[in-house]
């Protein structure tokens, strides 16, 4: 019998056009999903340098090829084109006259001077979607000011918020305001295309990282807007009003436990053999449990360093909310993530078999696929040549120093 032949993915964002003026880590992730979810993204880079992301260490495939910078534009083609002059600005019309929309996440005041708002480009296409990503928005007294992740981070109130209550300020490991406000940014442009798609008219789709920074602060800025009530760190990360929700150490490490619900907190000290906890008027309710933290803390971590993490994993699994706490060497070896496919391989003209995590949509049960990012200004005469320039205007062009 023959092997029948691989599934082809429907990918629903195919034949969708966007140009991106972006760099570093906010736009390109945001962009990368859309590219991931069938969309053609033509990055639009400086010549010669290219986005800084080309640049950021320590790991390198060659010179101005960063892992880093593969991490965030898998899935694009790259186009060199300097629109800070006037005749890159008119190649970037000609390119938009075709293109569904614009995203950029430049500096605020940037995207006017540059004719990336809709007022400059909708001459060109009325129904152009021109998405702006900034650290502080364009219509404000901070439109000027640069801004990156860790100062969101620090000014939204993370900071306080994360940590040992007697440590000092604590930000999150990784970029998290940048990744939420690509991921804001692609809400925002896929609304307004399907906005265009039925009027014809597009429209500029605004989103900053203080902004996003702020509106994750969730259920903690309700408290405090509506009661006053200002939420800082507790003892071992835990959740602020439900116990036990909170680190806990085990024989040989670490472990999270999460009894949310009263349902896994009775499953907890069951299987921890500590049933009669239900009936401790301590521990009898959740207000109960909140005002008697630290007792309840110290009884429960005596029976968990009886025993190892991988052994109370083994014993709460499926049953109570349990996650070891592993560091990001253990989190990627995880034995798990070859059964969810969420480590992928992309073929680089420097490494055949380059190592990327799979973006975590799935579109029939499938990770979405994956290609490695473009060397720089790798599709530039294959982009102009599809929107109609030759290659006489092309040659001029390049000879100009526009490309």
């Amino acid at each position: 019998m023959a092997e029948a032949e691989p599934r082809l993915m429907r990918l629903p964002l195919a034949g969708v056009r966007i140009l991106s003026v972006e760099q570093y880590g906010a736009g390109p992730y945001g962009t990368m999903l859309l590219a991931q979810l069938g969309a053609e993204v033509i990055k639009i880079e400086t010549p010669g340098a290219g986005d800084t992301a080309r640049s950021v260490g320590p790991h390198f495939l060659r010179e101005k090829e960063s892992l880093f910078f593969q991490t965030f534009n898998l899935n694009k083609r790259s186009l060199t084109l300097d629109i800070d002059c006037a005749e890159g600005r008119a190649v970037l019309h000609r390119l938009a006259a075709g293109a569904h929309a614009v995203a950029n996440n430049l500096r605020g005041d940037l995207p006017e001077r540059l004719g990336l708002t809709y007022a400059r480009l909708a001459v060109a296409n009325p129904a152009i979607v021109c998405a702006h990503l900034s650290a502080y928005g364009r219509d404000n007294s901070r439109a000027t000011w640069p801004g990156y992740d860790y100062l969101m981070q620090a000014e939204a109130g993370y900071l306080s918020m994360t940590g040992e209550p007697d440590g000092p300020p604590v930000r999150f490991g990784l970029s998290m305001v940048d990744f939420m406000t690509g991921s804001m940014m692609c809400v925002g442009l896929l609304a307004a295309l399907l906005d265009a798609a039925k009027t014809g008219a597009g429209r500029d789709v605004d989103v900053d990282l203080l902004s996003t920074a702020l509106h994750q602060t969730s259920y903690p800025a309700t408290w405090y807007l509506n009661e006053g009530d200002v939420t800082g760190r507790a003892p071992r990360s835990a959740h602020p009003s439900v116990v036990p929700s909170q680190l806990f150490r085990a024989r040989d490490g670490w472990l999270f436990v999460m009894a949310q619900m009263p349902k896994f907190w009775l499953r907890l000290i069951g299987t921890m053999g500590c049933a009669e906890m239900a009936e401790d008027p301590r521990f009898a309710s959740p207000k109960a449990r909140l005002a008697n933290r630290q007792v309840l803390t110290e009884l429960l971590e005596a029976r968990f360093q009886t025993a190892t993490v991988a052994e109370w994993v083994d014993r709460l699994a499926g049953a109570v909310p349990v996650a070891p706490v592993y560091d990001l060497a253990g989190a990627l070896d995880n034995p798990f993530l070859a059964e969810t496919a969420m480590i992928d391989t992309v073929a680089h003209v420097d490494r055949a078999d380059l190592r990327v995590l799979a973006n975590p949509i799935r579109l029939d049960g499938d990770r979405l696929p994956a290609r490695a990012a473009p060397l720089l200004g790798g599709d530039t005469d294959a982009v102009l040549a599809e929107a109609g320039f030759d290659t006489a205007e092309i040659a001029a062009l390049r000879a100009g120093g526009v490309l």
